[in-house]
């Protein structure tokens, strides 16, 4: 299965990118995207937040934050949450870490209208981790894809041994396919 996405982001906000300070005027969340489908960015934390994500149409959010689990703010907005809780911690990830955000990601885009939002703490490491995952699992080839990525949100650092996980998960796919 493979669904095509435009490569036009369409930004909610007036830039591409927004990011929550405490010295920023509004409460706008930190959110980038990628795709017309697909968003990237930083923890939510609190209604106000996870209310202005409504607002813009996010359907799904893919967590991988440790620190914190969306469902219980999501739920009266009926975004549909996956809590993938996983450590920043510059180590291996294991492939099913990026299956289980890759098999919801698949779902939530099959449906015409749906939005996902994929987020960590900060939108820097983790995220990006997990839409690179995402993103090849639709067919975009590695290396574009972190392009894309980093293109329309600059804060990411694709750390190594992150990206040689998302090569190992993507390698044991192709193995499962064949």
């Amino acid at each position: 299965m493979r669904i095509q996405l435009q490569q036009e982001a369409r930004p909610v906000f007036a830039s591409k990118h927004w990011r929550n300070t405490e010295v920023a005027s509004s409460q706008r969340m930190d959110i980038t995207w990628i795709t017309d489908r697909i968003a990237v960015g930083g923890g939510i934390w609190k209604a106000q937040n996870m209310a202005e994500l409504a607002r813009a149409g996010i359907t799904h959010i893919v967590d991988m934050q440790i620190e914190f689990d969306d469902t219980p703010l999501a739920e009266p907005y009926g975004i549909t949450v996956l809590w993938n809780p996983t450590d920043d911690d510059f180590q291996f990830k294991p492939p099913e870490i990026f299956q289980k955000g890759v098999d919801f990601a698949l779902q939530t885009l099959d449906e015409s209208g749906n939005k996902l939002y994929v987020h960590c703490a900060a939108g820097v490491h983790r995220a990006p981790m997990m839409t690179l995952a995402i993103l090849c699992s639709l067919g975009w080839d590695l290396d574009d894809a972190m392009q894309l990525i980093e293109a329309r949100r600059p804060v990411v650092d694709f750390a190594d041994v992150y990206v040689k996980s998302v090569r190992r998960y993507l390698q044991q796919q192709e193995r499962v396919e064949k």
